[in-house]
């Protein structure tokens, strides 16, 4: 790209021009990292960087923020950094240079095309690493050979932005990646989850866990995942723990990417709650694709064999204690942890219930209340598992895989209305329990209220005196 269209589309961005604006003759200011790589890639520029000279972060920050109509805060003390948020959602970090010239700041950066600076008003771009080159050519190159070893955070980002940009790693950089790659889970949890949530949430996710794997880093940053290579399955499966691991993850970005080709009707309303915010910076469509990295890693520590046959008895409870551990050692929320458990300690439940189709509300109910609150979520996990089971087992073939998409379709339906609505209520409270019935509040008012509520979703009471009437009986 020409340095006129770079700066065209610079200009262009609503975040750059308020920051020139702001910091018109305020001093020297440079706009630097991926505003810069964004706009030579031809990708959106929307959040923008800049370097000043050291003590002036904060006073720019908050001259942006004024102008911007948002605020202005410090993001790291430690690497004396303020982001400017706009009342339009797009922010600018201000961040001090980290050497003595604009130069040397950019040769001790990550990346080459990470690299590159413009003056703020505007100019030729500064580019001492050879950035430029690397950004025409869709190439990803460490800035220096120590880049690996000054943070190996860098490793796990030089996965996500070669994935999310669509780059070719140098040869030579991976070669350095490699030798590094013992000290990948080196950095604080919180700061590796940061990049897997950029490499599994990110727009390529298959094609970022093999660049992992090429850079020997799977098994160093989740070695968990890394133990289900080789473990061979039962016949209904045709690819080791692994392999269906992430067949399962790959038929999950084929629904999410096609909701009306699985969902039917619902999709609309499935498009919805998927895009609901989970947490940790996740959507529950993305907190889904880690759920498929996770729902099997209990199957190392159980498999056994009763005969010729392979089993992994008890493989659903204990992936949901792997997934917890690495969820602690990541410092993922609780939330998440909670949610990610219960994808893994779930996933098998609706394959239990084919032979008992068509399922009564009772059924419908009990799973629901089990599976609360992630129902509709590992409704849909469990499609992409059984879609990824392509072996010559029993339960493998066309008709069997059918029936279980069949059954989480309709399964789907009530698990988003309860996700919307909640579980349903009962007509009769726990005081009107004790006053008609005498019933005290402990462990048999429990039982009377949670009978009443799945009594009232399956549709046999559907008022007062019909509750109280069951209510006796089962008294």
């Amino acid at each position: 790209m020409s340095g006129a269209s770079l700066e065209e589309q610079l200009a262009a961005a609503p975040s750059i021009g308020v920051a020139r604006r702001a910091l018109e003759g305020a001093g020297e200011a440079w706009v630097v990292g991926g505003a810069i790589r964004n706009a030579l890639l031809g990708e959106p520029v929307s959040d923008a960087d800049l370097a000043v000279v050291p003590g002036e972060e904060e006073r720019a920050a908050r001259k942006i923020a004024r102008a911007a109509d948002g605020p202005a805060f410090a993001l790291s003390e430690r690497h004396a950094t303020w982001r400017a948020i706009s009342a339009d959602g797009w922010h600018v970090d201000v961040a001090a240079l980290r050497a003595e010239t604009i130069t040397d700041d950019l040769a001790a950066r990550d990346f080459t095309v990470n690299a590159i600076a413009i003056p703020l008003p505007g100019g030729e771009p500064i580019d001492p690493t050879g950035g430029l080159g690397d950004a025409e050519s869709r190439r990803l190159r460490a800035a220096s050979e120590r880049a690996f070893e000054e943070d190996p955070l860098r490793l796990l980002r030089a996965v996500r932005i070669a994935a999310r940009h669509d780059l070719r790693i140098t040869d030579e950089t991976a070669s350095l990646a490699r030798a590094a790659a013992s000290h990948a889970a080196d950095p604080a949890g919180e700061r590796q989850f940061a990049e897997l949530r950029g490499i599994v949430g990110g727009p390529r996710p298959l094609g970022a866990l093999r660049l992992m794997d090429e850079l020997e880093l799977t098994a160093v940053v989740l070695p968990e995942l890394e133990a289900l290579r080789g473990v061979v399955q039962n016949p209904n499966h045709h690819l080791d723990v692994l392999g269906h691991t992430l067949k399962v993850l790959e038929e999950w970005l084929v629904i999410e990417s096609d909701l009306p080709a699985f969902a039917g009707d619902l999709a609309e309303a499935t498009a919805g709650f998927l895009a609901e915010p989970l947490a940790d910076e996740l959507s529950r469509s993305e907190a889904l694709r880690f759920g498929a990295l996770f729902h099997d890693l209990g199957k190392p520590e159980t498999r056994a064999e009763s005969g010729s046959y392979v089993t992994f008895i008890g493989h659903d409870q204990t992936g949901a204690r792997i997934t917890a551990e690495i969820c602690r050692r990541l410092r993922t929320s609780r939330r998440l942890s909670t949610h990610l458990q219960g994808l893994a300690l779930h996933h098998l439940r609706l394959g239990f219930l084919i032979h008992q189709r068509p399922l009564s509300r009772r059924t419908v109910y009990e799973y629901l209340r089990a599976t609360e609150p992630v129902g509709a979520d590992v409704t849909l996990l469990s499609g992409a598992d059984r879609l990824a089971a392509r072996g010559s087992g029993p339960i493998a073939g066309p008709e069997m895989i059918e029936a279980h998409l069949e059954l989480a379709r309709e399964m789907l339906a009530d698990a988003i209305a309860w996700h919307r609505e909640g579980p349903p209520a009962p007509p009769l409270s726990g005081d009107e329990l004790s006053s008609e019935l005498g019933v005290a509040p402990g462990p048999e008012m429990g039982r009377l209220l949670e009978e009443l509520r799945a009594a009232t979703f399956a549709g046999e009471v559907s008022d007062r005196a019909e509750a109280l009437e069951l209510a006796r009986e089962l008294r």
